[in-house]
C-alpha cells in the first residue's frame, strides 16, 4: 500500500523522530523540514537586518491576506473570502457577535451538545455580553433550528468522535429559517474535502496548528462569504481592520472586504511558520488527501476490530461521515494512551474514556498504521497499561 501511495513522497517534507509512530497530527501537526529555516530567515535577515522596512519589502503587512488566499483552496473558498488572524477562539467571538448583530430580531445561538469546549465557552461569553441572547446546546441541531435562531455554531468534524456533519444540509436548513451558520473547521481543514462555496456556507473559522502544520499556537483563519462581508461588523475594531490604518484617524472606519476582520498587528514569526506548513501541500490535491485518509482509517479500524476486542469504536464506520481521526473507548483509555506513548505510538486522550488516533495523509504511512495496531494489541494483551506510572495525569492530555 505504501508503494502505491501517490502521497508517499510528502513524508520527506516533515521531521519525524526515529522510532515514533506519530498519530496525533489532529492535535499538533508534525514539524515541516522547512519551518526552522523559514523562521530563522525571518528572524535573522528580515527582522535582524532589514528591521521595520520588512513590513513593506518582505510583505509582512500583506501576510494575513496572502496566507488566507493559500488556505482558500483547501476549504472551497475564494481567495478574497479568507484571512489569517488571531486565534480560533478570538475569531469565533468576532464572527459570533457579528452574526448575532446581523440577526438582531433572533435571540438564540444554537450549537451541539458536546461541541468542542472553546466553542461552547465563547458562545456563552457572547450571550452574556449581548443583551437578550441565549445559548441552546441541542442533541439534534437540525431539528432545533427555528425562527428564533440567530446563528448555528457547529464543528464540522467532532473533536472527540471524528463524526462529520452534513454541512450542505444543515446550512440549507438554517438559512431557510433565516439564521446564519458558523462552521469550525479546526478538525477538518487540510484533512478532508471541504466545499464552503458549494455548500453556500456563511461563516467559518479554523486553526493553523493541526493538519496545516503551522506549529503550536499558529495563527488561525476566518472565512466570510463574499456576499456577507460588507454587511457584517467585527466587534474588535483594531487598527489593522481600519480602512486606512496609517492615516491614524481618531475615528474607526471598517476596511472593505476581509480586512475588516483583522484587529491587532499580525504575528509575523507565527505567520512564517504557518506559511512553511502550507508549503507542505504544494502539488497535492485534496482528493488524494481524502482518499488516503479513508484508506488509512479503514486499515486502522479493521486492525482494531481483528486484534483489539477490548476497545470500542467511537468513530463512525462509514468513511463518508468520518473525519481523519479514529476514536476508541476503554475505561482505562488514559493509561493505555500513556503505555502506547512509552512504546513510541503517540495518540492522545479525551475525557472520560476516549483514545484518539489521528491519521495525517501527508506523513502517516500504511506501515505506521499496521505497526501501531501490533503495538496496541500487545499493550492490551499483556495489560502493560496497568503500570502505576501510567495512571498519573498530566496537565495536557
Amino acid at each position: 500500500m505504501d508503494a502505491a501511495d501517490p502521497l508517499a513522497q510528502c513524508r520527506a517534507r516533515f521531521v519525524l523522530p526515529e522510532g515514533v509512530i506519530y498519530l496525533d497530527g489532529n492535535s499538533l501537526g508534525a514539524l515541516p523540514v522547512a519551518t526552522a529555516g523559514r523562521v530563522a530567515e525571518t528572524v535573522e535577515r528580515q527582522w535582524g537586518t532589514d528591521l521595520i522596512a520588512s513590513w513593506n519589502t518582505h510583505g509582512w503587512i500583506d501576510a494575513p491576506a496572502r496566507l488566507g488566499a493559500r488556505i482558500a483552496p483547501l476549504i472551497g473558498a475564494g481567495a478574497d473570502e479568507v484571512i489569517v488572524a488571531d486565534s480560533t477562539s478570538a475569531n469565533l467571538f468576532k464572527l459570533l457577535v457579528a452574526a448575532c448583530e446581523a440577526r438582531s430580531g433572533q435571540s438564540t445561538i444554537l450549537t451541539e451538545a458536546g461541541n468542542f469546549p472553546t466553542d461552547l465557552y465563547v458562545a456563552q461569553g457572547v450571550a452574556a455580553t449581548l443583551p437578550g441572547r441565549r445559548v441552546h446546546a441541542a442533541s439534534d441541531v437540525a431539528a432545533a433550528i427555528d425562527a428564533d435562531t440567530a446563528v448555528v455554531l457547529l464543528t464540522h468534524v467532532h473533536y472527540k468522535s471524528g463524526a462529520m456533519l452534513d454541512m450542505a444540509a444543515i446550512t440549507a436548513a438554517a438559512q431557510a429559517a433565516g439564521a446564519l451558520v458558523l462552521w469550525d473547521l479546526s478538525h477538518s481543514v487540510g484533512a478532508i474535502e471541504i466545499d464552503l462555496n458549494g455548500c453556500g456556507a456563511d461563516l467559518a473559522v479554523g486553526c493553523g496548528y493541526k493538519y496545516l502544520n503551522g506549529g503550536p499556537g499558529a495563527p488561525a483563519f476566518l472565512y466570510v462569504a463574499r456576499a456577507l462581508q460588507e454587511g457584517l461588523q467585527s466587534p474588535l475594531t483594531g487598527w489593522m481592520g481600519h480602512a486606512a490604518p496609517f492615516d491614524f484617524s481618531d475615528d474607526y472606519a471598517a476596511a472593505p472586504g476581509m480586512k475588516r476582520f483583522l484587529c491587532g498587528t499580525p504575528p509575523i514569526l507565527g505567520m512564517a511558520a504557518l506559511e512553511a506548513g502550507l508549503d507542505t501541500f504544494d502539488g497535492v490535491t485534496m482528493d488524494a488527501v481524502v482518499a488516503k485518509s479513508r484508506a488509512l482509517s479503514a486499515l486502522l479500524i479493521a486492525g482494531i476490530d481483528a486484534r483489539c476486542p477490548a476497545l470500542t469504536l467511537v468513530s463512525p464506520r462509514d468513511a463518508a461521515v468520518r473525519g481523519s481521526h479514529v476514536s476508541v473507548a476503554h475505561d482505562h483509555a488514559w493509561e493505555i494512551c500513556q503505555a502506547l506513548i512509552a512504546r513510541g505510538v503517540v495518540g492522545d486522550f479525551r475525557a472520560p474514556d476516549v483514545l484518539r488516533l489521528g491519521l495525517t495523509a501527508l506523513y502517516t504511512s500504511f506501515e505506521d498504521v499496521w505497526r501501531a495496531v501490533e503495538i496496541i494489541a500487545d499493550v492490551l494483551a499483556h495489560e502493560s497499561w496497568r503500570d502505576p506510572a501510567y495512571a498519573v495525569r498530566a496537565a495536557v492530555t
